[in-house]
């Protein structure tokens, strides 16, 4: 197979029933890539997996919660028996609570945290001996640019962001021998549903003109998992040019 194509790989997309996932299940889809939507939201996902196959791939729509092991352990399971093989995984599931330590609660924390960091631990977990006995993979993980800076009001985004980057590294670090290459994308902010829960919370929205479309940080994915397999793409960094969050 043709390291430089992704015309007949196999991708594994959570979050893809809508925002960046959504972006990130289409592009691939155009350029060839059969694969598995998989969200929460099965509505979505569905709803995705159905226009996609439009574009003559294969695909499937699985609801799974990233966080609960059994489900991602069976998603990976239905994904590598009916479509044959697995060779990407983009983790863009997340979840995020604006309040400050005070407000926040224990629940909000947690929920987070699994979904944003143990939810790739657990996809990692379960797709690394697969894509040890193909020769190789490409795992994906979506940081932020608030997992390189701070602001109010946004811990435990902060927490599991920082910690996404860290992990990627260490997981990169492991995967090199087994020829399963690991990339954090970090994008600054997207004009996606992230941003519903501000009009909820009172919390002023930024100017739309001050963010980017997730469908150009879908194309930044495509391009570093068709890399070279000589080289790795280790971490992208893509913002809107007057991203407000970055220098």
């Amino acid at each position: 197979m043709n390291e430089h194509t992704l015309k007949g790989r196999v991708a594994l997309i959570t979050g893809a029933g809508s925002g960046l996932g959504e972006a990130t299940a289409r592009a691939m889809g155009a350029a060839g890539c059969n694969m598995a939507c998989v969200d929460i939201d099965s509505a979505g996902a569905i709803r995705v997996c159905d226009e996609i196959k439009q574009q003559d791939v294969m695909a499937l729509a699985l609801r799974c919660d990233v966080s609960d092991t059994d489900a991602v352990t069976t998603t990976v399971n239905v994904v590598y028996e009916q479509l044959g093989r697995l060779d990407i995984v983009v983790n863009c599931a997340a979840v995020d609570y604006t309040y400050s330590v005070e407000e926040l609660t224990l629940e909000q924390w947690d929920r987070a945290v699994n979904v944003n960091l143990r939810g790739p631990f657990l996809l990692a977990k379960a797709v690394f001996p697969i894509m040890r006995r193909q020769g190789g993979g490409h795992i994906v993980n979506i940081g932020s640019t608030a997992g390189l800076r701070a602001w109010a009001n946004a811990s435990v985004y902060h927490a599991t962001k920082w910690g996404m980057i860290g992990f990627s590294r260490g997981l990169g670090v492991e995967g090199r021998e087994a020829g399963i290459r690991v990339t954090t994308i970090i994008p600054g902010g997207m004009r996606t549903h992230f941003f519903d829960r501000f009009k909820v919370q009172g919390i002023p929205m930024p100017d739309p003109e001050n963010l980017q479309d997730p469908a150009i940080v879908a194309d930044a994915i495509v391009y570093a998992v068709q890399v070279s397999p000589e080289s790795a793409v280790q971490e992208l960094m893509i913002t809107p040019v007057n991203e407000t969050s970055w220098p």
